[in-house]
């Protein structure tokens, strides 16, 4: 188990994790409950690679990969977290600095359908206001073993305000697509923040100090 971030982000020894030429780093978590395949999710992406005899995650471990998106060079340091309740304080650590979450569930699982929004709840205590969030319905490749419906995971997405995929780790049906949008999602909502701030200094710049508001006004550009 994971003991500290710096040793952890001294493990990887594959080309990525040493390549630090990149424009932008992004920190993603993959959260649900036990057995939804998280792990195998992450393997799928970061590998292409698929097995069956995944055991459960202890604690936190990650991948990294680097990726093209918008002629931009962005490496992702991907988490894969632990579901066990036992583990929450550990895993809960990490969601500081996320900028953004792959929240899974098992469309074959009611238990992990319903935990969904102590998940969301979770990434709204323990993360940043700005982190953007996908939320997953995996296994669609067990058709005939589904317990929740695709309308109610695109009714319950669309009343966290979250994005919504199937897909499958095994099939490898849309796992690509889903983090290639949640890299998407994250650049457009910097360039919006960027835009914000350009947008501001220029409006402050057309102003006397007399007209901005102080401190004592309440004058927060928030």
């Amino acid at each position: 188990m994971a003991s500290n971030d710096s040793r952890l982000q001294q493990q990887p020894s594959q080309k990525d994790a040493a390549d630090q030429n990149f424009d932008y780093m992004f920190k993603l978590l993959i959260i649900g409950n036990s057995s939804v395949g998280k792990t195998s999710f992450l393997f799928r992406y970061a590998d292409d690679s698929f097995t069956s005899a995944f055991v459960s995650t202890v604690g936190i471990d990650f991948k990294v990969k680097t990726v093209f998106r918008n002629d931009k060079r962005i490496k992702l340091q991907i988490w894969d977290t632990a579901g066990q309740e036992r583990y929450r304080t550990i895993t809960t650590a990490y969601y500081r600095g996320a900028m953004g979450f792959l929240l899974i569930y098992d469309i074959t699982n009611q238990d992990s359908f319903n935990a969904v929004q102590d998940w969301a709840t979770q990434i709204k205590t323990y993360s940043w206001d700005n982190a953007q969030v996908i939320l997953v319905g995996n296994k669609c490749d067990l058709e005939d073993d589904r317990l929740i419906q695709t309308e109610d995971g695109q009714r319950l997405s669309e009343e966290l305000g979250f994005q919504f995929f199937e897909a499958s780790a095994k099939d490898n049906i849309c796992v690509k697509q889903v983090f290639e949008r949640l890299v998407d999602i994250i650049c457009e909502k910097m360039n919006e923040s960027m835009e914000g701030d350009v947008n501001l200094m220029s409006n402050h710049g057309n102003q006397s100090l007399k007209d901005l508001p102080s401190e004592s006004q309440g004058g927060c550009s928030c």
